[in-house]
């Protein structure tokens, strides 16, 4: 089996998802209900889909903020590829991407 940029996330390979995730806006706003169920699996279809996303996480202390994000990636089998502030971004490779809807694809990864 070939390896790709993705088997294991090098420091190159995060440095070029960010720059890719700069360009996103966020799909995924984290309200006051916190990390219901509904939006775990809104935020699992939508890395289905586009693999790469942002998300817009609730106010707090940078810990609060830490926490929430890596409990997202947690609980949808992600990766957080970066966060600053109240933005998260996410990862999950799909092996078999929809080409129109993948910001991999769509930013030429």
């Amino acid at each position: 089996m070939a390896k790709n940029k993705f088997d294991s996330l090098s420091n190159d390979t995060l440095k070029e998802l960010r720059g890719t995730g700069h360009h996103l806006s966020p799909i995924i706003m984290v309200g006051g209900h916190g990390l219901s169920p509904t939006l775990i699996e809104e935020t699992a279809r939508a890395l289905n889909d586009h693999e790469l996303i942002k998300i817009k996480i609730p106010a707090g202390s940078a810990d609060e903020r830490k926490a929430c994000a890596n409990a997202l990636a947690e609980a949808t089998e992600s990766t957080v590829i970066h966060h600053i502030g109240r933005m998260v971004l996410l990862f999950r490779k799909n092996n078999t991407p929809n080409e129109k809807l993948s910001n991999l694809v769509r930013f030429g990864f």
